[in-house]
């Protein structure tokens, strides 16, 4: 039977299942990618950090990761269009997550189901991480996760032209459109409408609209829990070497890591009592000075001399009800799938979720 598959939402995750589906030899169809903003300016993909990790908590996010890590150092060839193939610049200084006694326990569990499935990760005391990172502030620490391989960021911005170009050149059709509701008939989706009255038939629909995820379940009557929550990523440099850094997860929720010998990127989570819906993709300078500054320097000491470079925000599309992907169909509405809520791991997992 040929069926035609619409996907809303043409970022990494939309552009990674219409890869997915046309490079499947038992697919007989059509796929078409509903995407309003071509120039993807607000899009997550865009604005993601673009890093890939292997330590979860949930295992099958473990396996996901490791599906991921796999796909992209393989990324030549399986996206390869013609002779050209893509190349998304990884590298894998690793993860390292680390813990206080509040925390250690937990990072000793997760350390152990990680392990379990394979994944080469190293559980440091403070002792031990102070020798391997000495730049690195230990005396509140009593643990340390670090990925020895498999972890580390690639250009995301490569990655979802990649996908793209690979579904295009396999048949996929991109339409720049807002999509505005669905027809539906029965419990079944029968076509997407868009903001200027035409519509679009389909067999199977997907909802990859990212952070505006729950805007086009509501077309089907559906409250998803996903909501755009802002995140800022700050760019500085350090003058003093910091030899060999990983990402660096502190327990405060800070994380950072480098770009090159001198430059990094930072970014800290908003308390729950500041994380608003839809805030404007306006960066606050007052987060780096007051907020994010201290927080670098109580954990490396070389960086209370630092000088800012820059900033961009972006949206987490959050996932409230406990922060994973919703990947599948609806368990009614039978011809509507989801993928969505990843939470800031989006364009890490969208080779997993793709497939």
């Amino acid at each position: 039977m040929t069926r035609h598959v619409v996907i809303v939402g043409g970022g990494v995750i939309g552009s990674a299942i219409a890869s997915f589906v046309l490079r499947d030899p038992a697919f007989r169809g059509t796929v078409s990618v509903v995407e309003r903003d071509p120039t993807y300016a607000r899009a997550s993909s865009a604005l993601s950090a673009s890093s890939i990790r292997q330590q979860f908590s949930p295992a099958v996010n473990v396996e996901i990761g490791r599906y991921g890590i796999a796909f992209l150092r393989r990324i030549g060839e399986e996206l390869a269009v013609g002779g050209e193939r893509p190349a998304v610049g990884l590298v894998e200084p690793g993860y390292l997550f680390l813990a206080t006694a509040a925390g250690g326990r937990a990072l000793e569990r997760q350390h152990a189901m990680q392990r379990s499935l394979g994944v080469d990760v190293a559980l440091l005391d403070p002792a031990a991480l102070a020798t391997r990172f000495p730049w690195l502030a230990v005396h509140d620490l009593a643990a340390g996760s670090l990925g020895l391989s498999g972890e580390g960021w690639f250009d995301g911005w490569g990655l979802l032209q990649a996908f793209r170009r690979h579904a295009r050149a396999h048949g996929a059709r991109y339409l720049a459109a807002d999509a505005a509701g669905f027809d539906l008939t029965g419990e079944r989706i029968a076509a997407v409408r868009f903001a200027d009255g035409s519509r679009l038939a389909g067999d199977v629909f997907v909802n990859a609209a990212g952070p505006w995820a729950a805007s086009v379940a509501r077309f089907a009557g559906v409250d998803l829990p996903v909501r755009a929550r802002r995140r800022f990523v700050f760019v500085f440099e350090c003058a003093t070497p910091i030899p060999r850094a990983p990402l660096v997860v502190d327990p405060s929720g800070l994380w950072f890591r480098p770009e090159g010998e001198r430059r990094f990127i930072a970014g800290l989570a908003p308390t729950d009592s500041e994380d608003f819906d839809d805030l404007p993709l306006v960066v606050d300078p007052k987060e780096f000075d007051d907020i994010l500054w201290p927080a670098l320097a109580a954990r490396v000491p070389a960086f209370e001399a630092i000088r800012a470079a820059g900033a961009w925000a972006g949206y987490y599309e959050m996932n409230l009800f406990d922060r994973n992907g919703i990947v599948g169909p609806h368990p009614e509405i039978a011809n509507l799938l989801f993928a969505n809520g990843f939470s800031g791991h989006g364009i890490q997992q969208s080779p997993a979720v793709g497939r």
